[in-house]
């Protein structure tokens, strides 16, 4: 029996990650028929099926966890291997792969990954976004950007800016014919826009007040799962919408939506930059995290955005 190629091995666990050929493809940068070819020719030596395979989804069969779970260590030393022997390059080069959330990739990316390109020819970024929470890890990132309080605990993580905050906005028009609620408990009286977390459930609007945390249920017709969405809807007088300070600033600054509840959304920390603390950290990624401490430590950073814990949490 031939011995198998690293390449064919780095596909099959590629494809285990992602559970899809073409999403495996993509990140191997190759195509969907030559990465089944890899895996046939693997299979075809090894005598076994590796994945079971329907026209929806990719799983591995017993044979498949067994050598994966056997070559992915000694895969992973070699990755860094190669990795060390990269750092004497004069000039950092290689892919940088980071999950983030939607709102938070659009602040990072002009302050931050736009100069940092510019300043090293040689390294890629990809940027994922995802409203839900991932593991970094298990799903082959190089780091992810969350808020701080979700950060996991064995992560080195690195501040991105000042604190957050949501706030609860409506246009002049909807207060045309309602008075403005004074407490959260008034919600109840009011037409809300509601946001669908990504697993299913409905987001209740969080508030605290020198010391009194208060979680409301709210109501309405309208329910979105997009946060540009829910804030297009409250400028189209929709309803009330809770929305990042961030996304409203521009709204609140024209006049377009008027701010409600103030005392009731005290701020929250902010979003960091994280990676695990165990793995070798590339020359590529060492320098994009030493550019994002100077940012920080600057307060050059903008205030980036994402939905509070309970909408990252159910993910």
């Amino acid at each position: 029996m031939l011995t198998p190629g690293f390449s064919e091995l780095n596909a099959a666990a590629a494809i285990a990650v992602r559970k899809s050929f073409r999403g495996a493809a993509s990140d191997l940068g190759i195509s969907a028929s030559a990465l089944s070819h890899a895996v046939a020719s693997l299979e075809s030596r090894l005598g076994v099926r590796l994945f079971n395979r329907t026209t929806r989804s990719v799983s591995l069969t017993p044979a498949g966890e067994q050598l994966l779970a056997r070559v992915t260590p000694a895969m992973r030393e070699i990755a860094d291997a190669m990795h060390e022997v990269n750092e004497q390059r004069s000039t950092p080069a290689g892919l940088i792969r980071i999950n983030t959330s939607e709102g938070a990739g659009e602040q990072i990316l002009a302050p931050i990954v736009t100069e940092f390109l510019r300043r090293y020819d040689d390294v890629q970024i990809e940027i994922i976004t995802e409203a839900g929470l991932v593991d970094i890890v298990a799903d082959g990132f190089d780091a992810g950007i969350r808020l701080a309080e979700l950060v996991p605990r064995d992560m080195i993580s690195i501040p991105l800016g000042k604190t957050q905050r949501h706030m609860v906005v409506g246009a002049p028009s909807y207060f045309e014919s309602r008075a403005q609620p004074r407490s959260p408990f008034d919600l109840k009286e009011h037409v809300c826009v509601r946001y669908r977390l990504p697993r299913g459930a409905i987001y209740r609007w969080e508030f605290e007040k020198r010391g009194q945390e208060v979680i409301i249920d709210v109501a309405g017709p309208l329910t979105l799962d997009s946060d540009r969405l829910v804030l297009r809807a409250a400028l189209e007088g929709a309803g009330l919408a809770y929305v990042s300070e961030w996304n409203a600033r521009e709204a609140l600054a024209q006049g377009r939506l008027v701010q409600v509840l103030n005392d009731w959304t005290p701020p929250y920390p902010g979003l960091c930059l994280y990676y695990p603390s165990h793995r070798h950290v590339a020359a590529a990624m060492r320098v994009f995290t030493d550019m994002i401490r100077k940012w920080a430590v600057g307060d050059r950073l903008p205030h980036a955005s994402g939905r509070k814990s309970a909408a990252e949490s159910d993910a």
